[in-house]
C-alpha cells in the first residue's frame, strides 16, 4: 500500500523585477551575450525572498532568479502591518535604515527597499538609503535588515500582534463610530402636548388702609404771628 502524503498548501508568490543587467563575454567566437536579473518574490503574508538568475535570454533568467528567491524565503515579523521596531544594516556600501510607522501612514521608501517591503507585506513604514543608490546592493541591505528583525524577535521572545487581530480591532472602532453617528442622527423624542392653563378671574385691587395718626407725638398748636405797625 502506497500511503499518500499531505500535500503543503500552496499560496499565490508575486514576482517583481528589480533590476535587469546585460553582460558580454569575450570569447574565441566572438562575444556572448547574457542577462542578469534580481527578481524579489513573497505573499504579501510575511514570506519575502530575493534572487538573482542568470540566463541567455530574459524569460530564463526570470525563472532562475524567482527559483532561487522561493528557496531563500524568509518570515518577516509584523507588528500589525508595520515592523516592530527600527533596524540600520550595513551591507557592503548599501546602508538601509528601516523605521515602524503609524497606520495608515503607507510605504514611504525608495524602489529597491519598496519593492521588498510590499512583497513582505508591510504597508506601513518608513525608510532611507544613506549609503549607494544601486539598486541590488540596497535590495540585500533591506533584506538583511528584515532578517535581523526576525532574529531579534525570536532572541527576545516578543509577543506580536497579526494583521488580522489588528484589522478586527479597527473594525470594531469603525463599528463603535458608526453607532455613535447613528445615535447623533436620531431625532429626539416629542414630549405629549399639555394641556391650555385654564383662565383664572381677575382678582380686585384691595385698597390700601388709610394712615392713622401717631397718638404718642400730639401736634403743637399754632402760634398766631405778631404783626407791628410802623410809625
Amino acid at each position: 500500500m502506497i500511503e499518500k502524503q499531505a500535500l503543503a498548501p500552496v499560496t499565490d508568490f508575486e514576482e517583481k523585477v528589480v533590476q535587469v543587467s546585460r553582460v558580454s563575454k569575450k570569447t574565441k567566437g566572438g562575444n556572448q551575450f547574457s542577462f542578469s536579473i534580481l527578481v524579489v518574490t513573497g505573499d504579501k503574508k510575511g514570506q519575502v525572498g530575493v534572487g538573482l538568475g542568470k540566463g541567455k535570454d530574459v524569460v530564463s533568467a526570470i525563472r532562475k532568479a524567482a527559483k532561487k528567491a522561493k528557496k531563500n524565503l524568509i518570515t518577516v515579523p509584523m507588528n500589525g502591518a508595520t515592523i516592530p521596531f527600527s533596524v540600520l544594516v550595513k551591507k557592503g556600501a548599501a546602508q538601509v535604515l528601516l523605521k515602524p510607522a503609524p497606520q495608515g501612514s503607507g510605504v514611504i521608501a525608495g524602489g529597491a527597499v519598496r519593492a521588498v517591503v510590499e512583497a513582505a507585506g508591510i504597508r506601513d513604514l518608513s525608510s532611507k538609503i544613506l549609503g549607494t543608490s544601486n539598486q541590488a546592493s540596497n535590495v540585500y541591505a533591506t533584506f538583511a535588515a528584515l532578517k535581523k528583525i526576525n532574529q531579534m524577535v525570536a532572541l527576545k521572545g516578543l509577543k506580536l500582534k497579526s494583521i488580522s487581530e489588528m484589522e478586527a480591532e479597527e473594525e470594531k472602532r469603525v463599528q463603535a463610530l458608526q453607532e455613535k453617528e447613528r445615535e447623533g442622527k436620531r431625532p429626539a423624542p416629542q414630549k405629549a402636548p399639555q394641556k391650555p392653563a385654564s383662565p383664572k378671574a381677575p382678582q380686585k385691587p384691595t385698597p390700601k388702609p388709610a394712615a392713622k395718626p401717631n397718638p404718642a407725638k400730639p401736634t403743637p398748636p399754632k402760634t398766631p404771628k405778631k404783626t407791628t405797625k410802623k410809625t
